[in-house]
């Protein structure tokens, strides 16, 4: 692979605007990878971040704990910079964990500076995946005011695998992930034993059968359905899709 590190970022929206410079480039600001088990913090709440974190396999949460209580405010998949806004910060107010193993690179603040200063199309990319965090970030947040909780659970598993078709990693009848029925309460707001018959309502259904996190359906179009999901927030294929040569 010619982007060892960074051959899924913006994949499948803006990567195509980039020319092999600017991706050689970005590719330049990882300066090492690492590995994490499940549930390691790579960064945590307050902690002064001076890198920044690119996912290349497996899963990342941002959490925020309040008492006893863990809360998982976004989820990130291979190609996302898992906390960009962290440059700008310096301090996140959450957690950065790893859900599962994980393999990711580690890009200095330093590089990202000289990219800002020097490298504007690369910087506007960037400024673009940021911008594209925030925009799922919304999308959760109406997920949680208007869905029931088994709508909650197949939104989420809808939106990985649109996500994952962007890069070009998905799976026609599964999505395969670490998660437990802890994480789909934490990620859905409600408790284990709602989240428990979230899943057996989507089987009841015959949507879709979640195993080990692993989901497994014949049919993505009703679940998509089911799940009023409506993919145009990721700005892949859709009406907010850039098409014109906006770099």
């Amino acid at each position: 692979m010619e982007f060892p590190n960074t051959g899924d970022f913006l994949a499948g929206r803006l990567r195509d605007k980039l020319g092999h410079d600017d991706l050689e480039y970005i590719e330049s600001l990882v300066v090492e990878r690492r590995e994490a088990e499940t549930g390691q913090v790579l960064l945590s709440r307050g902690a002064i971040a001076d890198t920044s974190t690119i996912l290349i396999s497996g899963y990342m949460f941002r959490t925020i704990e309040s008492g006893n209580q863990r809360f998982i405010v976004g989820l990130h998949v291979p190609g996302d910079f898992v906390d960009l806004h962290g440059f700008a910060l310096k301090r996140l107010d959450h957690n950065v964990v790893a859900a599962g193993p994980v393999v990711y690179g580690v890009a200095p603040h330093e590089k990202l500076r000289e990219a800002l200063e020097e490298r504007p199309r690369v910087a506007r990319a960037l400024w673009f995946a940021t911008l594209l965090d925030a925009a799922i970030h919304r999308k959760w947040i109406q997920m949680l005011e208007q869905l029931d909780a088994p709508r909650r659970i197949a939104h989420i598993y809808c939106e990985l695998h649109r996500r994952f078709e962007l890069i070009g990693q998905a799976n026609a009848r599964s999505l395969r992930t670490p998660f437990t029925q802890i994480d789909l309460a934490d990620m859905c707001g409600v408790s284990a034993i709602h989240a428990n018959r979230a899943v057996g309502k989507l089987r009841e259904l015959g949507l879709g059968e979640i195993r080990r996190g692993d989901l497994y359906t014949s049919d993505w179009d009703a679940l998509r359905k089911y799940a009023q999901f409506e993919p145009d927030y990721l700005y892949g294929d859709g009406p907010l899709r850039f098409d014109q040569d906006w770099l």
